[in-house]
């Protein structure tokens, strides 16, 4: 059952706007952990996103499980490749790299991540990924070896959101990338979200409150938060 996605679609269709928490098992001190499920829980967030571009810490299930134990969000993998899969998540982010040519992430990663997740009780989600150039290199085009779609050439990155949903992806991802020095472009978020029906998220590169409200009023039906969130620890006062 696609509780998840549904819920998501469920909160489209009625104009609920999402946020999701990205976390990076390399950026998290596993000694805080205790802090961060406290920012977690005064936070406005629907989401919880766990995974990055590279991931060298070996301990995703533990950061999934103590999330789990405290946090009632759905925890959804958002993995560079089946290592980062831990099958103690409610879901996964199937995603392949729309924006790139790299036969890695736009299928092999995938058909490697196939006996885990037959194995497992993780909620799938074909997602469309799509890199969006962001004022520098970021570690998702370093990793992935492709380049980014350009920020100002709205109808192809229009036409390549499409083009995933016509071939059957349940999300678009418009991302700027971690640390990204410019957020997707306002005009691009608004465009895409005409051109497609399925929910769309957007993230990379947005640091503050202001900026999610901007992304929302844009046509982003999830808005994703990771550095910003991690970095300040006040980021949801609104006091």
């Amino acid at each position: 059952m696609q509780k998840i996605y549904q819920d998501i679609l469920v909160a489209k269709a009625q104009d609920k706007k999402l946020l999701a928490i990205l976390l990076d098992p390399d950026k998290i001190e596993m000694d805080n952990l205790t802090l961060l499920f406290e920012k977690i829980k005064s936070s406005p967030a629907t989401h919880i996103f766990v995974g990055g571009s590279i991931v060298k810490s070996n301990k995703i299930d533990e950061l999934v499980l103590f999330l789990k134990e405290r946090v009632s969000l759905p925890i959804l993998l958002f993995p560079g490749n089946p290592s980062q899969i831990s099958t103690f998540a409610d879901g996964i982010l199937f995603l392949s790299l729309l924006s790139g040519r790299n036969p890695d992430y736009l299928i092999e990663h995938h058909v490697n991540a196939v006996p885990i997740l037959k194995k497992s009780n993780l909620e799938v989600i074909s997602t469309g990924y799509l890199l969006i150039e962001s004022g520098g290199q970021t570690a998702v085009e370093r990793v992935s070896q492709t380049k980014p779609l350009d920020r100002n050439k709205h109808e192809i990155v229009c036409q390549t959101a499409k083009a995933g949903e016509f071939l059957g992806n349940k999300l678009i991802y418009l991302e700027a990338g971690s640390g990204a020095q410019l957020a997707v472009p306002l005009e691009m978020i608004t465009a895409v979200s005409k051109e497609i029906s399925i929910p769309l998220i957007v993230g990379g590169g947005i640091r503050s409150q202001e900026a999610i409200q901007d992304a929302f009023n844009a046509g982003a039906d999830l808005v994703v938060i990771g550095n910003a969130f991690e970095n300040d620890s006040n980021f949801f006062n609104y006091s």
